[in-house]
């Protein structure tokens, strides 16, 4: 069993900055397969970073520059410093992991999600 629990998100005005934090507890799958995503009031929920599988980043290209994903040496926890925040950084952001055995699965195959925390843009 994995849980994860995000913290981190508010109220911020354009252009500032927030860290969003998520709490692995439990079974985890260590440093890889974690995600962050969001989803925006009235779209479908979209990619925002992840570790893979063999450690590379990646990032959502909208976002690229101004998102930066992270681990510590403990569960690991994970976490999303985001900067220069605009309007369409509101959502609810989760965070998940999930392993196949060769791969880590996609967004929509992922197993274990977090309750989500939100964050929203002012200005």
């Amino acid at each position: 069993q994995v849980q994860l629990v995000e913290s981190g998100g508010g109220a911020v005005q354009a252009g500032g900055s927030l860290r969003l934090s998520c709490a692995q507890s439990g079974y985890t799958y260590g440093y890889y397969c974690l995600g962050w995503f969001r989803q925006a009031p009235g779209k479908e929920r979209e990619e925002v970073a992840r570790i893979d599988i063999d450690g590379t980043i990646k990032y959502a290209y909208s976002v690229k520059g101004r998102i930066t994903i992270s681990t510590d040496n403990a569960n690991p926890n994970l976490y999303l410093q985001m900067v220069n925040l605009k309007s369409a950084a509101t959502a609810t952001y989760s965070c998940a992991t999930g392993y196949s055995g060769s791969h880590c699965p996609g967004m929509y195959d992922l197993p274990h999600w977090g309750q989500g925390t939100q964050v929203n843009l002012s200005g």
